[in-house]
């Protein structure tokens, strides 16, 4: 049954007699002790037990003016522990039974209690002095008896605390900084010879280490969430500690990513530096009653906290002293409404938020190849593109990442930063952002990333709008850490690579970089920094026509030196993305083959190139299409684009044809200014004709059932067969096709050989229609000579120069028309004579019609022709 309290007055009439503080240690000379009085009340059989089994009963017997809390037998029994000593069925070693001894000077104080008011608490010092052991306990009995409390442990010279609260007629030892709970007191006061004795109803538990004692308290649930086995050690392990914890309201200040960084598993460090903030290990353990009225603390991290003490609140640097004095074995913790940390003393870098937010394996990435600046520097202002971890894992299973550590890598990581905030509202589709690449393809220069927005996304919904770079699109929403921005993406972002590695992939662009692969360009292209490369479609080639791209792909020196001249002519030795093309200033770029290009822009916003070189009317539409290289960019063209040192002539033209035979011909003539593209020589029955012509190029299949060598001995055959081919250039005579003659609506051309002949005219007849239009060309009026008078054309090609011309492809030789003396003579006598037959006849039949009219009998009527009718009847 429990007993009620003593009076309080009954207390403060004791209370003189003793003193408030701790006295030294005093041995007891009277013969009535505390293990008297425990002897004498069957209450106390338990606790007598157990100060027997701890040795501490010449301890008790050689105190004097002490106080003992003494748990009766029902305490007792609820005690695991204690209980468990009682049941022990043999005597344990002496050492052994160190933790119950030091539980047994928790209740005991070494003196008697002082006076307090009512429904007041008061603070006990104990003869309790928690200790860190530095060895086992050995069974070895102490050095000599009694076994006294050594004032000396993990609270300096200070022992362990208590408290006693008094509410109305009860009492209760153990309670906290509020009065609440505790052991309640359950048998009235026994003045003993040597000190005092206090029934109560539990065991004092002493207070665990720091880390243990706040591990379940619900005002700082927060703080035990993101303490970290490191912290809890710590507090544990430290002596004489006074931690300052802020309740769980204060964290509120902090941003909600600052939140989210300290909850994760890579805030140890942060952590432990505001542990330090809040932690003071200075000149013994800081209780409460040493902040009156003012006192000045230095914490572990170097900076000083002022604790102010007035009536109404304790102020503890800018925050409240809420709980005070939460007892632990190595220190004491008190609770604040406020984080105790100095402005800019806890900088949340981007690399934090991003460790918190899964982006552990891009921040690997990042220490892998010491880039670590760009995500620690609070200060720089940068867009950051961020792939999470099971975005990298997934990437990096397909073996697309870098080697670690490697250049390619560090160069990959840079080309995810930004310079500058980039927020979705200033983003527009097309943008080229310049990164923290800095590439040496560029001469040092930023290498950009492209942007591509959905437009069709409501106007002010930023949420609603897919936002891609280079590609990669963003996930979620984007936050904010200090001065940095960051995106989630759905991969990760590549460098460009070299302009053919980048290019080669589009199929359409195939023809023109297997050109340049034919070449030793290769690496040129590929190296040379700061160009664009404007690469012509596959079509490009059809529409030169077949024999322009037989000789430019032709394996032979003089094809391969036009041909790289026409490569370097693609290539702008600057860089020029779509905005300057659109609408810069420049209108003339050079490029790596020395001359320039025009840049012509229409009313319709439409671009275009025209060369140095070709023909006259040679340009090529240009499609800006952003394709970033590491050395620049890629755009496309409509054409290929003729440099003006790039000479196509008709010896070329004709070599790329398979026309050797017809080569030689014109050589044997002395024709070799047809080839050479010059005008014929003075003196020549050809010198007033003119430079450019356009060549029937027979192949070399169409001689094989003409004597050659018959034919190489007669120059004037020669010349006449030559002549018969050669077609005197009409002005304007080229058409949309880069045809050298316009081939359609059955046109006819003079030739060399047409002053000297009538039957010198040739024409051009189209067969079929669409993909399958053919055209045929044949010697006008060439029937009349008997030989073979018209051809298949097979393909063409135009001359460069001012004046065309070129060489069209036929199957057949075109043999010149002279007819035979028959065909010269002999039709218009036979016609004549003829002619002369035809009128004889038609007169000698005339007149036999007139003759048979008058030789033939006639017949009179009887009675003559007067004799009428009447006549006849009389």
């Amino acid at each position: 049954m429990r007993l009620l309290l003593l009076p309080l007055t009954f207390v403060a009439l004791v209370a003189p007699l003793i003193d408030a503080y701790q006295t030294p240690l005093s041995l007891d000379t009277t013969s009535l002790t505390l293990v008297d009085a425990l002897s004498a009340d069957p209450d106390y059989t338990s606790l007598l037990r157990l100060l027997q089994r701890a040795r501490l009963i010449p301890t008790l017997n050689r105190l004097n003016g002490s106080t003992l809390f003494a748990p009766t037998n029902d305490a007792i029994a609820k005690h695991r522990l204690w209980d468990a000593y009682l049941d022990a069925e043999h005597d344990l070693a002496d050492n052994i039974q160190e933790q119950l001894r030091q539980q047994l000077f928790y209740h005991l104080l070494n003196y008697s209690l002082p006076a307090f008011e009512e429904d007041k608490i008061i603070v006990l010092k104990t003869l309790y002095y928690p200790h860190s052991p530095t060895e086992h306990p050995t069974p070895q009995p102490p050095p000599s008896p009694p076994w006294m409390p050594v004032p000396n442990g993990t609270l300096g010279h200070e022992p362990q605390r208590l408290r006693l609260a008094a509410h109305g007629q009860d009492a209760f030892v153990g309670a906290n900084a509020f009065g609440k709970g505790g052991a309640g007191v359950v048998k009235g006061r026994v003045d003993a010879g040597n000190g005092i004795l206090l029934g109560i109803d539990d065991v004092l538990e002493p207070p665990s280490r720091l880390a243990d004692v706040i591990s379940s308290m619900s005002s700082i649930s927060y703080w035990n969430k993101i303490m970290t086995p490191e912290i809890s050690t710590l507090l544990n392990s430290t002596d004489e500690l006074t931690v300052f914890l802020p309740r769980d309201d204060a964290w509120d200040s902090l941003d909600k990513l600052e939140r989210l960084y300290l909850e994760s598993e890579y805030a140890t460090d942060d952590l432990l530096r505001i542990l330090n903030m809040h932690a003071v290990v200075q000149d013994g353990v800081k209780w409460s009653d040493v902040f009156e009225p003012a006192i000045n603390l230095t914490t572990l991290d170097g900076s000083t906290l002022e604790v102010v003490t007035a009536p109404e609140k304790t102020m503890v640097g800018s925050a409240q002293l809420v709980h005070p004095d939460i007892y632990a074995a190595n220190g004491v913790a008190h609770i604040v409404d406020g984080l105790l940390i100095p402005p800019n003393a806890l900088q949340i870098t981007p690399e934090k938020y991003l460790l918190a937010l899964n982006c552990t394996k891009f921040i690997s990435l990042l220490h892998s190849v010491n880039l670590t600046s760009l995500v620690n520097d609070t200060a720089a202002e940068y867009t950051i593109l961020a792939p999470q971890d099971d975005v990298i894992t997934i990437f990096g299973d397909d073996d697309n990442l870098p080697e670690p550590g490697s250049e390619d890598l560090k160069n990959m990581l840079r080309y995810h930063f930004l310079p500058g905030r980039w927020t979705p509202k200033k983003l527009k589709n097309g943008m080229l952002l310049e990164t923290a690449l800095e590439e040496t393809g560029l001469d040092g220069g930023r290498q950009v990333l492209s942007v591509e927005v959905d437009d069709d996304a409501l106007a002010g919904k930023e949420k609603d709008r897919s936002i891609r770079f280079g590609g990669a699109k963003v996930l979620g929403d984007h936050i904010w850490t200090n001065n940095t921005l960051v995106y989630f993406i759905s991969r990760p972002v590549t460098p460009p690579t070299d302009a053919l590695a980048t290019a080669l992939p589009s199929l359409d662009l195939s023809s023109f970089l297997a050109a340049v692969f034919s070449t030793s360009l290769a690496d040129v292209l590929k190296a040379t920094p700061r160009t664009s490369i404007l690469v012509p479609h596959n079509s490009a080639f059809k529409r030169l026509g077949a024999l322009v791209s037989a000789h430019l792909l032709a394996n032979n020196a003089a094809s391969k030196a036009d041909l790289e001249q026409i490569v370097l002519h693609h290539t702008l030795d600057s860089v020029q993305y779509t905005n300057s093309l659109q609408t810069g200033a420049q209108h003339t770029f050079s490029t790596l083959q020395g001359s320039d290009v025009d840049l012509l822009r229409g009313e319709n916003g439409s671009l275009s190139v025209r060369p140095s070189g070709g023909w006259p009317d040679m340009q090529a539409a240009l499609y800006p299409k952003d394709t970033l290289t590491r050395t620049g960019v890629v755009h496309e063209l409509s054409d290929l684009l003729f440099p003006r040192t790039v000479h196509l002539t008709l010896g070329k033209l004709m070599k790329a044809a398979q026309g050797s035979t017809m080569n030689t011909l014109i050589s044997k003539a002395g024709m070799e200014w047809v080839l050479t593209g010059t005008a014929p020589p003075e003196g020549s029955p050809w010198a007033d004709k003119g430079a450019t012509w356009t060549l029937l190029c027979p192949t070399d299949d169409a001689f094989k059932s003409v004597n050659l060598t018959e034919r190489y001995a007669n120059v004037e055959d020669l010349q006449q067969t030559v002549a018969q081919h050669l077609i005197l250039m009409p002005s304007a005579s080229f058409d949309v096709d880069n045809r050298p003659l316009k081939l359609d609506d059955d046109p006819t051309y003079s030739t060399l050989r047409t002053s000297e002949s009538e039957y010198g005219d040739i024409t051009f007849r189209q067969q079929g229609d669409g993909e399958s239009t053919g055209y045929v060309v044949g010697i006008k009026g060439a029937r009349e000579c008997g030989k073979p008078d018209s051809a298949r054309v097979m393909a063409w090609g135009r001359a460069t120069g001012s004046t065309g011309g070129g060489v069209i492809q036929i199957d057949r030789l075109l043999e010149p028309c002279e007819p035979s003396w028959f065909w010269k003579f002999g039709a218009p006598i036979a016609v004549g004579v003829f002619g002369v037959i035809a009128i004889s006849c038609f007169f000698l039949g005339v007149r036999w019609v007139w003759q048979r009219d008058v030789t033939e009998a006639t017949y009179e009527p009887v009675g003559g022709f007067g004799r009428s009718d009447d006549e006849e009847d009389v």
